[in-house]
């Protein structure tokens, strides 16, 4: 009787363990299900008010901006402090602005093809297509990177000669950009994926990738370049050393349970089809990035020209100044971009023309801030990077004139992200090359020997492009995207 008790209540005792591990079991199925459709609907930017989505998304990635400008504006402020050469640390350094810039430019290629393309393709319920998309950006980054820092480091001295370096500045560029190139791979993964991270509505984390590389370059900066008497090269090899930590964080992320897309082995190969696509819409961002980097270096060798090495000293503080101040602008026209382009996909236009409507004023309330900062208190902004009483001189003026026409970037901002983020592939590419290549590079030639402007001509080729290049982006956008949206679109 007593075997028979006790086989009773070992039965008794395994059924409440079973229903105990079966109750379990459906909670952790329960938890997994909520966490899921939390993330599903964090990510469905067709639900929910159409400025908070914006919002939502701008605040951290403007954060992240800031954070990511972080990698080389600290490295100029360091470089600007070095005992004895700072100025002409500053200016080698800015040298290699069009070539740091140029290697940006490819993880735009994918990154603002790629992105855009993904959040259409969740917008319209295509997971797969979406992954595909994810994956075969990230293996045309990795390539990419691969292949640019061979060339960089097989054909540096003949570049940076050619981009300006005089003998005084050539020792520091070359210094600088012999282990910068090393980081490619790794600083197009962490720039060319993170946009995907933000696609998917994770904004945060996104901030959290550019985050942890610009404290380790704040933290690692004074220690290479100071403790250690490294120089620019150790604010090289501080950035490289962030850059790496950056991009295993995107890769970790991507590949994680928290991912509402991940990132799948059998997604990364060469796909043609499908890279002539993001490449297609990508070539804004590659553009851009370019055309930047041409402008950079037609205003080096004309201030070199004109006004010698102290003027590209300038150059390279306003175009640190000005990478700064576009920071909100670019966080809410990328806030922008993944909200616009799912409420297109989901075929929700009303949400599409509110979210214009919405980037343009808060773009336009941010440049005119921004742009009496830089009138009002010039000297405040470049001494944030050097001291020398020669170069503040010759800058505040500069200031003035460079940034004149802040405020029509509005427009160029606010057109191009409409294009972009609702696939216009043709319009986007050509008022790229539309402001920067046909105006901005002209000008920059012309102006200097026009009525004896010399370096003045220089810094005034930027305003006037703005004012031109804005105007017919944005009016070009409003009358062929704008007023179409739901008739057609």
């Amino acid at each position: 009787m007593k075997q028979q008790n006790a086989a009773t209540q070992n039965a008794a005792t395994q059924n409440a363990a079973t229903q105990n591990a079966a109750a379990q079991n459906t909670d952790a199925q329960n938890t997994d299900a909520q966490n899921t459709n939390a993330q599903n609907t964090a990510s469905d930017f067709s639900k929910g008010s159409i400025q908070g989505n914006i919002l939502r998304m701008a605040v951290p990635m403007t954060l992240a901006q800031l954070l990511n400008v972080l990698y080389n504006i600290v490295d100029r402020m360091y470089i600007g402090r070095i005992p004895g050469a700072s100025t002409l640390a500053l200016t080698g350094v800015g040298i290699c602005f069009p070539l740091i810039t140029f290697s940006g430019a490819f993880a735009d290629l994918y990154a603002t093809g790629g992105a855009p393309l993904c959040s259409i393709a969740r917008g319209r319920r295509e997971e797969e297509r979406a992954g595909k998309i994810q994956g075969v950006s990230f293996f045309m980054l990795v390539v990419t990177g691969m292949i640019w820092t061979v060339l960089l480091q097989l054909l540096q001295t003949p570049i940076l000669h050619a981009f300006g370096a005089s003998e005084e500045t050539f020792g520091y560029a070359a210094d600088y950009m012999r282990i910068y190139s090393l980081g490619s791979v790794f600083m197009m993964i962490s720039i060319g994926m993170n946009p995907f991270i933000n696609a998917q509505g994770f904004a945060k984390t996104g901030m959290g990738t550019v985050a942890i590389g610009a404290v380790l370059n704040i933290v690692l900066d004074p220690f290479f370049m100071f403790v250690l008497g490294m120089g620019v090269k150790g604010a090289a090899l501080a950035t490289v050393i962030s850059e790496v930590i950056s991009a295993l964080w995107v890769i970790r992320f991507l590949t994680g349970r928290k991912a509402v897309l991940r990132l799948e082995r059998r997604y990364v190969h060469f796909d043609g089809p499908l890279v002539r696509k993001i490449m297609g819409l990508g070539l804004t961002g590659f553009i851009v990035q370019f055309t930047n980097s041409s402008v950079q270096l037609v205003c080096n060798r004309m201030l070199g020209a004109f006004g010698g090495d102290l003027y590209i000293g300038v150059m390279t503080i306003l175009s640190s100044v000005w990478t700064i101040a576009k920071l909100p602008v670019s966080g809410l026209t990328e806030g922008a971009k993944p909200v616009l382009g799912f409420n297109y996909g989901a075929r929700e236009y009303g949400r599409v023309k509110s979210g214009i409507r919405f980037m343009t004023l808060a773009t336009l309330l941010v440049t005119t801030l921004l742009w009496l900062s830089t009138v009002l208190a010039p000297g405040v902004w470049i001494r944030l990077f050097n001291r020398d009483e020669a170069l503040v001189e010759a800058g505040i003026p500069a200031m003035r004139m460079y940034f004149m026409g802040f405020v029509m970037m509005t427009f160029q901002f606010a057109g191009q992200s409409a294009f972009v983020s609702l696939g216009k592939a043709r319009q986007a590419v050509f008022f790229s090359i539309f402001r920067k290549l046909l105006l901005v590079v002209p000008l920059t030639l012309v102006l200097p020997y026009v009525g004896g402007l010399g370096v003045k001509g220089v810094f005034l080729a930027e305003p006037i492009s703005n004012l031109i290049g804005g105007s017919a982006c944005y009016l070009t956008m409003y009358r062929t995207v704008y007023r179409r949206l739901g008739h057609g679109a």
